[in-house]
């Protein structure tokens, strides 16, 4: 079976090598009117160069409302200057398709192991097009890297998974969120202790470096409700029956403004913390680890999180298709259902942007019913996400089919069955 599954290599190869190309024809004519006029590719030769200036004198974008990463995002903007000969845009996309690469054949590998599937690397190569060009102009590639790479990690180096966490914790939070799913015990304390570790080294590492390490904190917090938000949604609908809000630039998006948003604002933050809570609980109550469970908790995590969020760009899509395809490496992942579900919203959303963002800016039926259904599935995905997982960790009586064999570098056992739910 594994000589069958390496045997298909070259064929997903292939594949990545014509839909690169084809992501990289629609960034070379990105000016076209459904291609978003250049507004895509714009936050590479001027946003993040603009960064990339301020940062190679030493200090993170203080006084700039745009700033709202953690420091860990400096070192990736940064980066493309270690590629001679290029201008800092192709240099940044050139950075971008090799962190692809290396996604794909993390996946790839993966599927090759005993107990393993193909299908996450040929899920991840096939469906990252959807959003057309936009992903090879945004560093969420780089921080999914950071994500994928610690989970498949997991079962071989605890360490090596906790030091990636905490790394792509630091470019953008959410990568944190990976570890909820490790089993209890020694694997915890490892993950945890090395998460921890590198993400306080790193951190004084940049402390030391630049000025101003701590300035996005201020920033985020005056972040509102931006308009592709599932708040968002509710108030572009309310706009149709009388609210008088109205969308405007700031912060880096477009956020709504007007009567009621801080409450909308502050009803998502609860919807989080609620969310957070039943992660927790079931955490404490699940009893029944199967290989996938780390990965199918990382995705229902951060879609949860997603959802109730008061932002969600499209962007976040690549974080979604990254986790999803981590979980269709294994054979037991009960979330294959979710993951066409993110397939469809991921479709909806290159709709929504860049082709029909004014749609949606101005609130017309067309972009309400687009924000609808994308943000529908998206909240269907992290329901059904949450409930495969919960029943998949229940205590399952013993059978004669039941068996139990560790798993983990340090022998946690995990017990498996016949009749693996979702398998």
């Amino acid at each position: 079976m594994n000589a069958v599954r390496r045997h298909r290599l070259p064929a997903l190869t292939l594949a990545w090598l014509a839909t690169r190309a084809g992501m990289l024809l629609l960034l070379a004519h990105n000016g076209l009117p459904l291609l978003g006029r250049g507004a895509v590719a714009r936050e590479v030769w001027r946003l993040y160069y603009h960064w990339y200036g301020v940062l190679s004198q030493g200090a993170f974008p203080a006084n700039d409302h745009l700033w709202q990463y953690p420091p860990g995002a400096g070192p990736i903007l940064l980066a493309p200057s270690l590629l001679p000969g290029l201008t800092y845009f192709q240099a940044f996309v050139a950075f971008t398709l090799a962190t692809d690469a290396v996604i794909t054949a993390v996946l790839a590998r993966a599927g090759t192991r005993p107990g393993h599937s193909l299908r996450g690397a040929a899920y991840w190569i096939v469906c990252l097009p959807l959003l057309l060009h936009m992903p090879l102009v945004r560093y969420d590639v780089q921080v999914t890297a950071f994500a994928v790479i610690s989970l498949l990690t997991l079962s071989r180096s605890t360490r090596a998974c906790g030091a990636f966490a905490a790394l792509g914790a630091l470019v953008k939070v959410w990568p944190a969120l990976v570890l909820l799913g490790v089993p209890r015990g020694r694997a915890t304390r490892s993950v945890w202790s090395w998460a921890v570790g590198t993400g306080v080294l790193s951190l004084m590492m940049l402390v030391a470096l630049f000025n101003n390490p701590f300035a996005f904190l201020r920033q985020q917090g005056g972040r509102g409700v931006q308009i592709e938000s599932l708040g968002g949604t509710l108030l572009g609908l309310a706009t149709h029956v009388g609210w008088p809000g109205r969308a405007r630039y700031q912060y880096g998006a477009m956020e709504f403004t007007g009567p009621h948003v801080a409450a909308v604002a502050d009803a998502s933050l609860a919807l989080t913390a609620v969310a957070f809570g039943f992660l927790l609980l079931w955490r404490i109550r699940a009893r029944r680890w199967t290989d996938a469970t780390p990965y199918d908790a990382a995705l229902s995590a951060v879609l949860l999180f997603t959802v109730t969020s008061r932002v969600i760009s499209p962007q976040y899509m690549i974080w979604l298709l990254g986790l999803a395809a981590v979980c269709l490496t294994s054979r037991h992942t009960v979330q294959r259902p979710v993951a066409a579900l993110i397939v469809a919203a991921t479709a909806i959303s290159s709709v929504e942007f860049p082709a029909l963002y004014g749609d949606v800016i101005h609130s017309t039926w067309t972009g309400c019913a687009l924000m609808v259904v994308r943000n529908g599935l998206l909240a269907a995905a992290a329901v059904l996400s949450f409930v495969r997982l919960w029943r998949s960790s229940r205590a399952v009586p013993a059978t004669p089919h039941a068996r139990v064999r560790p798993s983990g570098p340090h022998g946690e056992s995990q017990q498996l069955t016949a009749a693996h739910s979702g398998a």
